[in-house]
């Protein structure tokens, strides 16, 4: 693998740069996010020089562009504590996060409200057996007194 001269790291970190710029203004791609994978896209780099490395002897070393991977994360950072969406799709998520919060609660509304009127229907039932029988009660008890006028009973519904 030939090694990079200074000429084409100064290209690739300004291209970095710009492809940073972009993303944090807003600017992604179809399909792109706000991350590292996006900008090593955009900038036409691999997203291995972003990470650090180990020598052969174990010991860790800064990747080539680690330097503005820590600075892109910073004011990616920075943007989203200010409030600043700079990911659509992240937009997206919350926006539908407070949906399913509100159709959560819409739901838990209907549901006490049907328990009110499961209890309502059985109540109201109750009531009117209560009310036929007590018809049905001075109906008979009318008719055993001969002197009374009677009171003529529903006809029977099949």
């Amino acid at each position: 693998m030939a090694r990079l001269t200074e000429t084409d790291k100064a290209r690739n970190e300004a291209a970095i740069r710009a492809a940073m710029d972009r993303i944090l203004a807003g600017d992604l791609p179809p399909a792109g996010r706000a991350d590292l994978k996006t900008l090593a896209a955009m900038a036409d780099v691999t997203r291995t020089g972003f990470y650090p490395k180990k020598n052969r002897d174990g010991a860790s070393r800064p990747g080539l562009y680690q330097h503005l991977a820590e600075e892109f994360t910073r004011r990616l950072g920075e943007l989203r504590a200010a409030g600043a969406t700079v990911d659509p799709r992240d937009a997206q998520v919350d926006r539908l996060k407070q949906q399913v919060d509100e159709l959560k609660k819409r739901i838990t509304a209907r549901d006490e409200q049907l328990a009110e009127l499961s209890e309502f229907r059985v109540v109201a039932i109750s009531r009117l057996a209560a009310q036929h029988d007590e018809i049905e009660r001075l109906r008979t008890q009318v008719a055993k007194r001969s002197s009374l006028y009677t009171v003529p009973s529903a006809p029977d519904h099949p």
